[in-house]
């Protein structure tokens, strides 16, 4: 028929079949195309984890024996975290004799042996027998300055990056990851044909920052110029949604996952949705080193100091503790007319130049206040001196929001200092608790509520903050060292028996 016979009705009609013909033409190469594609990286992904079990069962022949892997690129950094990595593989090396520990580290500057010696004089951890260390060339693909927007994508991302090359360079028959690298266990689960787990400190991603960003609030990671943008704030709330949902999916592939605090499995358990593979094991704090700090009555006109203890990074909130130490600096000039000496102590490590350019700024933040003559800095310092500075303070202070544990917290409170934690995360809901009905610590959650807590504190008889204080030493016992390893040897149990099948 003559198209220009036709009306444009039927002229529509007539083009739209055409295009509908030719689409129908076409969806069977695609079909094909996408089904080739499919299997191509369907056999690869196969031809990968043939040759990575290939590697491995090699290894294992050659051996004898199953080997743990430990993923912790920061090992030779002095956190919380790293003392759980030490007591982790003491406590295996003590149950299990038969097998070889590797840790994957990107410390390239440092050799094994002075890591050990390193956990030796900051925690005071020897280990039965040595570990291999195999050392990462590109840890700066998870290091956070690299990705100054999209931060927790793009560690993410690089975290997979890092993953494969620790996974070339070693194939371990168990991988357990003990800094929260999620994205890494389907990666050494269904290419390296490993047995995951891990042990989790904190989430990447939790209900508490979507509600941060949802309600527009200032933080360290929700800077003022998204905050104030109801475009940026609903763009970010979408983003960590989405992540959320990622992490999850990646969450859930673990064979175990040990978590911290309550408030950690609350979220995880929410996230990975993998209830029966999840438990709480509490992380290990040398309460023991610290039970021979006396517990002696106070002499009223002595001088009080406040000690800090935690990395330097910018959730730990070292400038609020700063500001309320000046603000009671204050006040009880005017109340005192100069009155006792008070000083506060930041002890923590430094991990990388970031770190260290924070705590510039701190020393800065004093200088600026005039508090510079009453705040003192202890950067990497040595478990005798830790648990000197720490014998010597009146209080222990911790200003983290929602720390997901703090280690540092209960080490105060085993040395029988009267601890004043932030009112969130595992000090509120693990730590600073009644023990038989007695009060164990206090908690605040902004800088007048510091500086209320610190001078009452200080006005408090010393028979009262000493009783605060045996009931802060006698609660610290459910963190010990010993506690840790039972409950984490009971966890690892049914994932150490696959080894052997």
């Amino acid at each position: 028929m003559d198209l220009g016979m036709m009306s444009a009705h039927d002229q529509l009609v007539v083009c739209l079949c055409e295009i509908t013909r030719l689409l129908w033409m076409l969806l069977l190469p695609l079909a094909v195309l996408c089904a080739l594609s499919i299997a191509v990286l369907v056999l690869l992904v196969l031809g990968v984890r043939l040759w990575l079990q290939g590697i491995r069962n090699a290894r294992r022949a050659r051996e004898g024996c199953p080997t743990v892997a430990f993923f912790h690129p920061y090992c030779n950094a002095g956190g919380g975290g790293e003392r759980v990595l030490w007591c982790a593989i003491r406590a295996l090396q003590s149950r299990y004799q038969d097998i070889n520990v590797v840790v994957y580290t990107g410390d390239l500057g440092v050799s094994g042996r002075l890591i050990l010696e390193g956990a030796r004089r900051r925690f005071n951890i020897a280990l039965p027998r040595p570990v291999h260390f195999v050392f990462l060339q590109h840890r700066l693909l998870v290091e956070p300055g690299l990705f100054p927007h999209f931060t927790l994508l793009g560690q993410s991302v690089g975290s997979i990056f890092l993953g494969w090359e620790a996974l070339t360079e070693f194939v371990p028959d168990l991988y357990i990851d003990s800094m929260g690298y999620a994205f890494t266990l389907p990666l050494f689960r269904y290419l390296g044909g490993c047995h995951v787990g891990t042990y989790l400190h904190y989430p990447t991603v939790s209900t508490d920052m979507l509600s941060v960003v949802r309600e527009r609030n200032p933080r360290f990671n929700n800077p003022d110029y998204i905050s104030n943008s109801l475009f940026l704030s609903a763009f970010k709330v979408v983003y960590y949604f989405l992540f959320a949902l990622l992490y999850g999916m990646a969450g859930s592939c673990s064979d175990l996952t040990m978590v911290n605090s309550s408030w950690t499995l609350n979220h995880i358990l929410s996230l990975w949705r993998s209830p029966n593979r999840t438990c709480l094991v509490y992380p290990p704090c040398d309460v023991g080193a610290f039970l021979d700090i006396p517990l002696e009555d106070e002499d009223g006109g002595k001088s009080h100091s406040l000690v800090s203890v935690g990395q330097f990074r910018p959730e730990k909130d070292h400038q609020l503790q700063i500001r309320a130490f000046k603000k009671v600096l204050d006040r009880r000039r005017a109340a005192l007319g100069g009155g006792e000496a008070l000083k506060l102590v930041l002890i923590g490590g430094c991990r990388n130049q970031e770190d260290e350019e924070r705590v510039l700024m701190l020393r800065g933040l004093c200088q600026e206040l005039g508090v510079a003559d009453r705040v003192e800095f202890k950067l990497n310092i040595s478990f005798e001196e830790l648990k000197k500075e720490i014998g010597e303070a009146t209080i222990g202070l911790h200003t983290m929001w929602n720390e997901h544990f703090g280690i540092g917290v209960v080490e105060c409170m085993a040395a029988g200092k009267v601890v004043l934690a932030h009112n969130s995360g595992g000090p509120k809901l693990d730590i600073v608790v009644p023990f038989e009905g007695g009060q164990t610590g206090f908690l605040a959650s902004d800088e007048d509520g510091y500086a209320d807590a610190i001078e009452r504190i200080l006005a408090l008889p010393a028979a009262d903050r000493l009783r605060i204080r045996r009931n802060a030493r006698q609660s610290a016992a459910r963190f010990s060292d010993e506690e840790f390893q039972a409950c984490f040897l009971a966890a690892m149990e049914p994932v150490m028996v696959m080894l052997d099948r």
